[in-house]
């Protein structure tokens, strides 16, 4: 069984969501506690505390040494070296990160999606990382477009985002077959009973990482909902930091290397 995002990032979104939104409410409801400044304390202490999912590969999840790897990991020792300090990576969950921020347990999160909601209670970077949905299938195969859906068979799980959004947009020639559970229908595709899929781009990439004898391509996206720093209000020389270093290393293609390295695809342009 593939460990995802976990086990599709999209399907996990809904849940991480409706538990965030639980949280922010409560969190809303909080008086504001008085408190020195992040990037002071940063500095004073020579140490920044980043929040990142260790069961969420490509971004996060632990190596053979027993380290965490991944996206994320990667941003953060940028950030932390561009603050010039010492990163503790803090281990979060859906259900408990936005407490970490709130209560200082951690500086900053990463991956997280900008909603409404949460625009309440805590500020966003520029976007570091893309997260979309997209089509996948075998180089072999022409598809570049929805039009190009037609007379394909195409495995999404039963009601999550993907298979709204592939069945929003496709022909009513194509052939979409719906699985239980996303490992159903990735299953599906890398035994050849369909000729596509939709998934994550996360899980994406780990499956062209993990099966290239399937020959697969992310043939075009859909939904997008790309990845921010999470920070707590009322810091903007923190975040002015983040910023600075998040365009820094778009700018000189260090973010980009990321990018290819974990997500196998380049940097979407628009991102």
């Amino acid at each position: 069984m593939m460990n995802q995002r976990p086990a599709l990032q999209s399907t996990r979104r809904v849940f991480a969501t409706l538990a965030a939104t639980l949280a922010i409410t409560a969190l809303a409801a909080l008086p504001s506690a008085a408190h020195a400044d992040a990037l002071d304390d940063i500095a004073k202490s020579g140490t920044v505390r980043i929040g990142v999912f260790e069961d969420y590969p490509p971004f996060g999840s632990i190596g053979p040494d027993m380290k965490p790897v991944g996206y994320d990991i990667d941003v953060a020792n940028l950030i932390g070296k561009a603050l010039n300090a010492k990163v503790e990576l803090v281990p979060v969950t859906g259900d408990n990160r936005m407490a970490f921020l709130a209560d200082r347990k951690a500086d900053m999160l990463l991956s997280v999606g900008q909603t409404p909601e949460r625009e309440k209670v805590i500020d966003f970077s520029q976007p570091y990382a893309p997260y979309y949905l997209a089509v996948f299938g075998p180089k072999s195969l022409p598809v570049k477009n929805a039009a190009d859906l037609g007379g394909k068979s195409i495995s999404v799980a039963r009601g999550t985002l993907e298979d709204l959004s592939v069945t929003k947009i496709a022909p009513p020639s194509a052939n979409i077959k719906r699985f239980d559970d996303p490992n159903g229908a990735i299953s599906a595709f890398l035994s050849g009973q369909v000729q596509l899929m939709v998934v994550g781009n996360d899980v994406g990439a780990t499956i062209l990482a993990r099966h290239p004898a399937n020959d697969p391509e992310q043939k075009f996206a859909l939904f997008s909902s790309p990845d921010h720093v999470g920070l707590n209000k009322n810091e903007p020389r923190l975040k002015a930091k983040v910023d600075e270093t998040i365009a820094k290393a778009r700018k000189d293609g260090t973010m980009n290397a990321i990018s290819q390295k974990w997500l196998r695809a380049p940097l979407p342009a628009d991102l």
